[in-house]
């Protein structure tokens, strides 16, 4: 900013005495005083903006613009993920970017695929832009990858999404606003324990997914400590999502009645047709990743009657917060969110109040943001859409309270 207040300063006095070297041969009087009042004026103006460019670099207020950057699937399979995330970003940047605050934000989503490889290639992008502050990688596998680079690099990173405990362990300056894996695993035992959901619990996971493989571990040793039998556990791997008829027969003929489904909602939507299909009754209990099985194009929602799942987030929540951003984002995208947009809101959110908190700046450089995040996001008591009184451990683990929710008439109700 100062090179650039130094150039008009150059640029005005230079235009100045062009002016009056331009002059006929003569000259007179009256047009000498003109060009060096011209010329006197340019350098006062000059000077006030080196002022005003030195006072912005103080305080960050003027111009302060933080770089906030993520990766995500915009494309493929796993899309549904990445773009939910990124529209809920926007709508939070969009919203205090209108405020007019000190802190001001831009955003840059880099698609990733889904694939850990190019995310890292994604984050190399961002970084060149000049990332400051991270929302991470949407998926687990990309954010195990992105988040090494991270660390490395001493960029903070907040990711929404990316629930696996690998994301944070070894890492000061990786925190998450999802639940970990872990805790989904030992919080849907405890629910189905406690509420008395099924006392023949099987289980379909994906076993090469460590998003799915994580829950289920946690789950099973949850339901042996509150005396739950687990009759069954079959597992698929993504070369095999789109037939689910071995698992569910012998779910069925293990006599279960409830069916724990740590898996995201594309086959859990196949899960639940083929069972209509072959007759099989079940009660259906999953995770977030299920949450958006509603959405889901082509899918008939009437199997998802009776599902049940714990989740951070209810789209359906009649405080004035959510209501104000389902309607936003179904305005802007034509559909309502899920809590993928709901964390992603969140996060922008969260480090707009770590910002404030801090006293950071925009001129600040990352790994000087950096430094005040990991001092301050564990002291922050947060309140967004996906809970209130959110807070952070040292290690990037978030503490919140899941929602257990039904799905009736073609809406998620409170259980």
């Amino acid at each position: 900013m100062k090179k650039a207040a130094v150039s008009v300063l150059l640029a005005a006095t230079l235009c100045a005495g062009l002016l009056v070297g331009c002059g006929s041969s003569s000259g007179s009087t009256a047009s000498e005083e003109t060009a060096q009042t011209e010329t006197a004026e340019s350098t006062d103006a000059a000077a006030e903006t080196t002022e005003t460019a030195e006072a912005a670099e103080t305080t960050g207020e003027a111009g302060g613009v933080f770089k906030l950057g993520g990766t995500a699937p915009l494309t493929g399979a796993a899309a549904i993920y990445g773009n939910a995330v990124k529209n809920g970003a926007q709508i939070a940047v969009d919203e205090i970017n209108a405020e007019g605050g000190a802190v001001q934000f831009e955003l840059n989503y880099e698609d990733d695929e889904n694939d850990p490889e190019k995310a890292v290639s994604a984050y190399n992008t961002l970084k060149d832009w000049g990332v400051q502050l991270s929302l991470g990688s949407v998926t687990t596998k990309p954010m195990e990858a992105t988040s090494t680079e991270n660390f490395a690099d001493r960029i903070f990173a907040l990711t929404p999404s990316a629930s696996s405990t690998a994301v944070t362990e070894g890492k000061d300056n990786v925190f998450q606003m999802c639940f970990a894996d872990p805790n989904q695993g030992t919080a849907s035992a405890d629910y189905i324990a406690d509420q008395q959901l099924g006392t023949k619990i099987a289980i379909i996971y994906r076993s090469d997914d460590v998003y799915s493989d994580g829950i289920r571990q946690k789950f099973e040793e949850e339901a042996a400590a509150k005396g739950l039998e687990i009759v069954y556990s079959g597992a698929f791997t993504d070369a095999t999502s789109n037939d689910f008829t071995v698992q569910l027969g012998e779910a069925n003929a293990a006599g279960a009645d409830l069916l724990f489904l740590p898996i995201y909602y594309q086959p859990a939507s196949l899960i639940l047709q083929q069972a209509k299909e072959k007759g099989y009754e079940f009660t259906y209990f999953g995770v977030d990743g299920m949450d958006g099985i509603l959405t889901l194009e082509g899918f008939d929602t009437s199997l998802a009657e009776g599902v049940m799942l714990l989740t951070p987030f209810n789209a359906d929540a009649e405080d004035e917060r959510t209501q104000s951003f389902v309607q936003k984002y179904q305005e802007q995208f034509g559909e309502v969110p899920n809590q993928f947009a709901a964390d992603a809101y969140d996060c922008v959110y969260a480090y707009k109040e770590a910002i404030e908190a801090s006293g950071a700046t925009a001129d600040m450089t990352a790994e000087e943001l950096c430094d005040l995040m990991i001092q301050t996001f564990p002291t922050l008591n947060f309140d967004g859409l996906t809970g209130d009184g959110i807070t952070w451990d040292s290690t990037g683990a978030v503490s919140k309270s899941p929602k257990g929710m039904i799905i009736e008439g073609g809406k998620y109700v409170g259980l």
